[in-house]
């Protein structure tokens, strides 16, 4: 045998959460590779036995996963290459590395101590450049020479652990509710007791699911994942019970460059968001809620973890949970390198045990989702709305933000700023305050060239247009969305093809290749850019690529490549500029520009 028996013993007791023995097959497979150092038919077979699958059927679905398809080393050491990252000099610790170790970024050293990986992204935008060494704790705002520091072997790699930099905080003047204040941490029962947790959890268990549902809705509450669906109506899909089990499935799989809030809730207020689910879990009267966290998330993991062992031992969860009177239970699940599965059938599929390709619709999660049953799909932040809403009421709830965008968000502000990080205020900000007023504004002498609101898939603005609230309706009205409320700031001297291309080999890189139209134009669009980005362009490249985007956009199963194509459309129109300049001047215009 390969593995231990103790990891055997850890995937045995994994199994035992799940309705379905597969939901533990990514889990499983963290626990082999962590062990053996990589994974091969004789650990594929020996993880299959747990779950009646040969040994090809396990690497399968390992092929579709980053996490499990890293080189083998020692210490493999993650550089993020996502936007935010590169906007603070990662192409210039991948240089550095490969330089100390004298191989290629995606290889291993000859003698099997390191590896040099490019990952997009790591969800910790706001302390950019950042690191990780195998799944160990993120090494943030990461410069050359902690790099040569920790190449010197592969344990000074392993244990580097600088102290998390807090980048998250409550604006001054607002009154927060899913932050801790002063830069505190709930991560009790008993801290987060001491704060008014767990009684909201008891008055909805006094109220019917139906009234629940309807006052998050009265509230105005919509999704914080991305879409910013009305999140009562969505509680309200579910169809009415009939005996068999019903599922909540939160996602805390933010992998969009830009985005890292859920991070901080978890790390930061852990039974926060466990409340949350749980008066959600009511309103659709679930069995159960499992979070899906991604991968890389190895201390949100931990901090999560434990927190709903802790509500388990306090009588919160499980038999007879608090407000529930009757068997409540949550459990989380590890996801492992793979944008896809943050959209909601992927996830789904991944949570299975399976490969994380989006499932055609109908049938929709709520009549079939989890395990063929009935499910309501969740971001994790969303989900820690409901306490505070359930508590003081709906009135209350829509008083703050915006008309059609009630309540407070965790704004992200990421790129060339000052200060970079999290901001708790309501929704209706104006842009130009998150970047200057909170985040700090620019290098001296810099101006706004370019800004991403929302995450790296929304509509990019121009630096003219930043005096608009950030906020659903008002991001409409200058053609861009509010996505996750992540701002990526680009500065002048940046280049928006640059910008533009390293947004186009994050989605050729993660698109599932379920859809032709995704597929080919995600890769088309990337080879398209890079060739005008070396200065190889022609004129005509730029129509094609505007055939390209129309070619993809609503053509596929889920939307990817909706998000990559509106991407790169705006960049093209926002700043065809850059890209002429690009064609007749047959190389980069602009020499001060972040490097790729």
């Amino acid at each position: 045998m390969v593995l231990s028996a103790a990891t055997h013993e850890k995937i045995r007791a994994e199994i035992a959460h799940y309705p379905n023995a597969r939901g533990a097959l990514l889990y499983a497979l963290h626990a082999a590779r962590d062990e053996a150092g990589a994974l091969g038919k004789e650990v594929f077979a020996e993880v299959g036995e747990h779950f009646g699958m040969r040994a090809g059927e396990v690497a399968e679905v390992a092929s579709f996963y980053s996490l499990y398809n890293q080189p083998k080393a020692a210490a493999v050491v993650q550089v993020c290459t996502g936007l935010p990252c590169c906007l603070n000099g990662a192409r210039g610790l991948v240089r550095e590395a490969e330089k100390r170790l004298g191989t290629k970024s995606g290889t291993a050293t000859a003698d099997g101590r390191f590896a040099i990986v490019e990952v997009e992204c790591l969800g910790s935008c706001g302390t950019a450049p950042v690191l990780q060494v195998n799944r160990n704790l993120y090494v943030e705002r990461a410069t050359p020479d902690y790099l040569a520091s920790m190449l010197t072997s592969p344990e000074a790699a392993i244990g580097a652990h600088p102290p998390t930099p807090l980048i998250s905080q409550i604006a001054e003047g607002v009154e927060g509710y899913l932050l801790p204040p002063n830069g505190q941490r709930r991560l009790t029962v008993e801290e987060y007791k001491q704060s008014g947790g767990y009684q909201a959890v008891v008055k909805a268990g006094t109220m019917e699911p139906k009234d629940i549902a309807a006052t998050v809705k009265d509230a105005g509450l919509r999704g914080r994942g991305g879409a910013g669906f009305a999140t009562g109506l969505k509680w309200t899909f579910m169809p009415p019970p009939d005996g068999g089990p019903r599922y909540l499935a939160v996602n805390a799989d933010e992998s969009e460059p830009g985005t890292f809030k859920d991070r901080q809730i978890m790390e930061r207020n852990p039974h926060l968001p466990i409340e949350g689910i749980m008066i959600a879990a009511m309103a659709i009267q679930a069995n159960a809620a499992f979070i899906y966290i991604r991968g890389e998330y190895v201390e949100a993991y931990r901090i999560m973890r434990a927190a709903i062992g802790e509500a388990y031992a306090a009588g919160i969860l499980g038999e007879n949970a608090l407000g529930f009177n009757r068997r409540f239970d949550i459990h989380i699940q590890p996801g492992a390198g793979a944008y896809i599965c943050g959209e909601e059938s992927g996830m789904l599929e991944s949570m299975e045990g399976k490969k994380g390709q989006p499932r055609k619709r109908p049938p929709f999660p709520a009549v079939r989702g989890l395990w063929q049953r009935p499910t309501t799909v969740e971001n994790i932040e969303t989900c820690s709305h409901a306490p505070v809403i359930i508590m003081r009421g709906a009135d209350w709830y829509k008083s703050i933000g915006m008309p059609n965008s009630s309540g407070n968000t965790l704004f992200g502000v990421s790129g060339h700023v000052k200060r970079p990080g999290i901001y708790e205020m309501p929704l209706g900000v104006k842009l130009r305050d998150l970047i200057y007023k909170y985040g700090g504004g620019l290098e001296d002498g810099r101006t706004v060239k370019a800004v991403i609101p929302g995450g790296l898939s929304m509509p990019v603005l121009r630096g003219d247009q930043i005096d608009v609230a950030v906020d659903h309706e008002s991001l409409k009205t200058v053609g861009s969305l509010l996505g996750t409320a992540g701002a990526i700031v680009m500065d002048d001297r940046s280049c928006m093809v640059r910008a533009a291309l390293v947004i186009a080999r994050f989605f050729e890189h993660e698109s599932c290749g379920q859809c032709t139209q995704c597929r080919e134009g995600t890769g088309w669009t990337y080879r398209t850019l890079k060739r005008i980005e070396a200065g190889e362009g022609r004129p005509q490249d730029l129509d094609t690529l505007a055939d390209t985007f129309n070619f993809m956009d609503g053509k596929c199963i889920c939307a990817l490549a909706d998000g990559a194509s509106w991407a790169s459309r705006a960049f093209l129109k926002q700043f065809r500029a850059d890209y002429e300049a690009h064609i007749e001047a047959k190389k980069c215009p602009f020499p001060e520009s972040f490097d790729v």
